[in-house]
């Protein structure tokens, strides 16, 4: 009977380990890849901006290192333990923050797509019970250099990846959002096209006639008019142009300045990559696929 309790302990411990490693190496390494890209997705989980990139490497750090040290049966306690007060801190903080962020995409893991509500709290909440089935069926840890190693290796990694992220973080830093619909649009997550036109400007309407024939794939594409607002609706409509509408014209201005229409700005992860002049001779659809704005 001992030995068959044991057995289903020690199974026990395994496979909660085994899933929670899962989740929170995948978790973690994303992070640590791209922490610049992780401090814009906590920016929208109401992060403060000064805080959101230092919270996106201690997590990237953290998630990476809890998921080691939970894998091995000498450090598996510790790394339970720090998985678990994780996911409090989570469930606490969306708890708290339920009202404005419910239905946000909350989504920590690339092909894992959530959002805030009650499936939210439902699937931590699992986590947080295998959490503690690991803690409860491992042995008291002991291996402190073990542990040690393992944070700093994975410090070193998260500087380097950080290093590399903001040296190719370079341009004019964009504003965090504009205005489309009533709704603001965040202009700091991946690529974006800023496109100035004039709706009564005959070579912006040609311009926007050939850019509709383009595949734009994931990048989002959005119009600012320079003149005459109104009309913007039907100049979409009319040259089968594909965008969001914005009326925040003076504060792009102010940041992105442009001699004449038609005019763009290519953007990545708020980032200025670009700004277009030409719209002829195979232009802007050269640079647009250079950067990786068209398929």
């Amino acid at each position: 009977m001992n030995d068959s309790m044991a057995q289903w302990k020690k199974s026990l411990g395994w496979i909660s380990a085994v899933l929670l490693a899962a989740v929170f190496l995948t978790s973690g390494l994303w992070k640590l890849l791209d922490p610049q890209a992780t401090a814009v997705h906590m920016a929208q989980a109401k992060v403060p901006d000064s805080l959101s990139l230092p919270a996106a490497v201690f997590f990237a750090i953290t998630e990476t290192a809890a998921a080691l040290l939970i894998l091995a049966p000498r450090t598996r306690r510790w790394g339970a333990l720090i998985i678990g007060t994780m996911l409090v801190a989570f469930l606490g903080y969306f708890a708290l923050n339920y009202n404005s962020l419910r239905g946000a995409d909350c989504s920590c893991i690339p092909w894992l797509k959530r959002v805030v509500g009650p499936e939210f709290f439902l699937g931590d909440g699992f986590l947080l019970a295998l959490a503690f089935a690991a803690g409860w069926t491992a042995r008291r840890s002991e291996a402190w250099g073990m542990a040690a190693a393992v944070i700093v290796a994975i410090t070193v990694l998260a500087g380097v990846s950080y290093g590399v992220g903001e040296s190719r973080q370079t341009g004019t830093l964009a504003p965090a959002t504009v205005m489309v619909d009533g709704r603001a649009i965040s202009l700091r997550e991946g690529k974006v096209f800023l496109f100035y036109f004039d709706p009564a400007c005959m070579h912006c309407f040609e311009s926007a006639q050939q850019m509709s024939h383009l595949h734009w794939g994931a990048t989002r594409v959005i119009g600012v008019p320079v003149n005459q607002f109104r009309y913007a609706a039907q100049f979409m409509q009319d040259t089968g142009f594909r965008m969001a509408i914005t009326p925040d014209l003076p504060q792009l201005k102010e940041v992105f300045p442009f001699a004449g229409v038609p005019a763009a700005v290519i953007l990545e992860n708020g980032r200025e990559k670009a700004s277009l002049t030409r719209f002829k001779d195979g232009e802007p659809a050269a640079s647009l696929k250079q950067f990786g704005l068209i398929e």
